[in-house]
């Protein structure tokens, strides 16, 4: 199990990256469109850099479901390799075979 305050934090950026979005969008095209007098973009990009940092998509990180695990995660299946192997084995996981010999 990962650290309980690694998850809640994880959680707080989620909330903060979906409460941002649609300003971090708008601002973003400001800054973008070329025809946009340059005054203007640049206050949009001292809007854009007053937001929380914790409101960038690119803060976010891949965690499992199950565990919070942050490394070794299938995207497809939201799990790390761990839980992956045991529901595998338990035969939880539809159309997953588990080989052993």
């Amino acid at each position: 199990m990962a650290k309980k305050s690694m998850v809640e934090r994880e959680k707080k950026r989620e909330r903060l990256v979906k409460k941002y979005a649609d300003k971090r969008a708008e601002l973003n095209e400001i800054i973008h469109d070329q025809e946009r007098p340059m005054e203007e973009r640049f206050k949009a990009t001292l809007k854009l850099a007053e937001l929380p940092r914790n409101s960038s998509a690119t803060r976010l990180h891949n965690r499992c479901q199950l565990t919070g695990r942050p490394h070794a995660y299938y995207r497809k299946l939201k799990l790390s390799r761990i839980m992956l192997r045991e529901l595998g084995s338990q035969g939880a996981i539809p159309g997953l075979v588990k080989s052993s010999w």
